[in-house]
């Protein structure tokens, strides 16, 4: 990778089917959102309050994913792919573990959770339902994040691609046979989107277990190395926390405005999470570039790749924005029939298509940091952004109207404050050396 047209074509290397697979998974949800919002606005509502809470529990063991992403490829730039592997067992032992956990915690919890949120009783009632039905999938989803981060530190991003495509045909399928063909509903989007995560964890784990078969590495659940791998995930866990306190926030505010703001906000926090997502190949092909030339040692290689990609990140955040400009005032017609929903989700779009710029470079560096191994100012300054943001939610929470507008304002605070404060912290770092640590 000494040239730049060497470079970007291994940055298009991985980033390319990262892409993908990125966008294949949060078309789970979107499938669960466009079938389940036909059904009535209390049945949208309650699945996007139901949704933020599973996605939380996922998103807050991300580091199931990113923290291996950095350290597999540490270790590969050390070439001690043996150990390598043995640390990417230990994380899918782990991811087990907590899934289960999290699972039999939501049994007795979900109707408590999502009425906290502030759903109305007849929303309530359906995300409760799907809640609960998606808890079957949940250690699966967690096992998904632990293997694609093992192959993403090998440099492997293709098989994660292929694995996800299928599943979210899969899962296309079975949510349509189960809601609309045999009527089951709410419960029916959640049992079709569990069994798809089942099935791509099976599959991921296959190809894990190849190589570590290939490269001797141990198979078995080592507790010492499973809580290795849990403490060195906890500045990740904390800076995931703070992600996650900020959109709770946002879902709990959007509530307070009626259930038609409730709906919309459903309908755009789920584009914004398809769109950075999206955003996120970047940051995945900078996890495993960067944390592979820190393992080698090379400083400077490190520091190149990351001025190349915050470039691509710019680009590729302004292009997605002008897309989002152009189709905006038809997305609400895919999602509801109700026209005040529809006016609501076109006016958090203008919001979301300006923000993707911003968006672009804050997901970009977060990769880059994460996987230069440099979790803990993540993890501080994520709470420092979120705290700056919470008394802007506050005041719109209190002083802006309720449906449409306040809708607007809403996503105008989280993105121009919240965003904009990220944006800031980690650009700081970025221009600094601190984070170039060498070294397996």
């Amino acid at each position: 990778m000494t040239g730049p047209s060497n470079l970007n074509r291994e940055i298009a290397r991985l980033a390319v089917p990262a892409l993908g697979a990125l966008l294949a998974e949060p078309l789970f949800l979107l499938v669960d959102t466009a079938i389940v919002g036909h059904l009535g606005v209390a049945q949208l509502a309650g699945v996007g309050v139901g949704a933020i809470i599973l996605t939380t529990a996922v998103g807050l063991s991300v580091f199931l994913a990113y923290g291996t992403t950095s350290q597999v490829a540490r270790l590969l730039g050390a070439g001690d792919l043996r150990r390598a592997l043995t640390l990417g067992m230990d994380g899918i032992y782990l991811a087990v573990g907590i899934g289960l956990v999290l699972g039999l915690l939501g049994l007795p919890t979900a109707g408590l959770l999502v009425r906290a949120l502030g759903a109305d009783p007849a929303a309530a009632q359906y995300g409760t339902s799907y809640l609960l039905w998606s808890l079957a999938g949940l250690p699966a989803m967690l096992v998904v994040l632990a293997t694609t981060g093992v192959l993403r530190g090998l440099q492997d991003t293709s098989t994660p691609l292929v694995v996800a495509v299928i599943g979210a045909v899969l899962n296309v399928g079975l949510n349509l046979l189960l809601v609309l063909g045999f009527h089951w509903g709410v419960a029916g989007s959640a049992i079709g989107t569990a069994i798809t995560q089942n099935a791509m964890a099976v599959a991921l784990v296959v190809v894990v277990v190849r190589h570590a078969r290939l490269h001797r590495a141990s198979l078995r659940p080592d507790p010492r190395g499973i809580g290795g791998a849990g403490t060195a995930g906890v500045p990740l866990l904390i800076r995931t926390l703070a992600l996650r306190i900020g959109i709770l926030v946002t879902t709990y505010v959007a509530a307070g405005k009626g259930q038609q703001a409730l709906a919309g906000h459903q309908v755009v926090s789920t584009v914004w999470n398809f769109l950075a997502l999206g955003l996120d190949a970047l940051a995945i092909a900078a996890q495993a570039l960067t944390g592979k030339a820190l393992g080698e040692g090379d400083a400077r290689a490190a520091r190149r790749i990351t001025d190349a990609m915050v470039r691509w990140s710019l680009v590729a955040g302004a292009v997605v924005g002008v897309l989002i400009l152009l189709v905006h005032p038809f997305v609400g017609r895919m999602f509801t029939p109700d026209p005040a929903v529809q006016h609501a989700i076109g006016l958090g779009l203008i919001v979301v298509a300006i923000a993707q710029p911003v968006a672009g470079y804050v997901f970009l560096l977060d990769g880059v940091l994460i996987g230069a191994g440099d979790g803990k100012y993540l993890a501080w300054t994520g709470m420092a952004a979120v705290l700056v943001y919470l008394p802007f939610a506050l005041i719109v929470g209190v002083a802006a109207p309720d449906g449409a507008i306040g809708l607007l304002w809403l996503w105008i605070a989280y993105t121009g404050v919240y965003l904009v404060a990220r944006a800031v912290f980690q650009g700081l770092r970025y221009r600094g050396d601190r984070w170039l640590v060498t070294g397996g």
